[in-house]
């Protein structure tokens, strides 16, 4: 028995607005020529030709979060999500302001570690694998001494700023797909022999860099 489907045709070179999107380009275009130099717009390469079109500059989220710290706009819409606005907003300075268009734009992965979870189940962690916190020596980040057994917490860039606070209070660091293998590196290095590294929330770029770096799977428990 064979089945037909309905098939749709889409242009991808259609540039057509409805009346309403004109309506919104045009408020956005007035708001832009009054505001000038004070506003800067970024928009993530995930968008839609809609706001893209407004956008200074659209890129990776590290590369827009780059973008806002240089700049010396006092208004920053980032049109992006919840975690892209708030490392932007991280790097940028005092007197200036981050904005997100809407509320409702959250990351799927960035949602797959939380504050709450990960400072619950961190101190069982330590006691079942018999590692210390870094946060208990003078100096977080420092190299492990010969005998030392730590747990470094690693966070992948698309993740909430909670998250990347946890880490750098104990002795970790937060990295991006590009530089995971280096990160890593240094993570195990102040991990010591010992010495384990927690990596969230992405688990496929932690155990897939872990792997090109000679780890066992069985090793990298999820």
């Amino acid at each position: 028995m064979a089945a037909t489907l309905p098939m749709c045709v889409v242009d991808y070179m259609d540039t057509t607005k409805s009346p309403e999107e004109e309506d919104i380009a045009a408020a956005i275009r007035d708001v832009r020529a009054r505001l000038g130099d004070k506003v800067l717009i970024l928009g993530h390469h995930y968008q839609r030709d809609g706001i893209v079109e407004h956008a200074d500059y659209i890129g990776d989220s590290y590369m827009l979060s780059q973008k806002a710290a240089d700049s010396d706009a006092t208004i920053i819409v980032f049109c992006g999500v919840h975690f892209m606005a708030e490392s932007a907003d991280v790097l940028t300075r005092d007197g200036q302001s981050v904005l997100m268009p809407t509320l409702r734009a959250g990351c799927s992965m960035a949602d797959m570690a939380t504050l709450d979870e990960v400072e619950r189940d961190w101190p069982g962690m330590l006691e079942q694998g018999g590692w210390s916190d870094p946060a208990s020596r003078e100096d977080p980040s420092a190299p492990a001494g010969e005998n030392d057994a730590y747990l470094v917490p690693v966070t992948y860039m698309n993740s909430s700023a909670a998250l990347k606070d946890f880490v750098g209070r104990h002795g970790g660091v937060v990295c991006t797909s590009s530089n995971a293998r280096g990160v890593l590196d240094w993570a195990f290095e102040r991990a010591g022999a010992n010495g384990a590294v927690l990596f969230f929330p992405d688990q496929h770029l932690g155990r897939n860099t872990g792997l090109k770096m000679g780890l066992e799977e069985d090793r990298m428990p999820v």
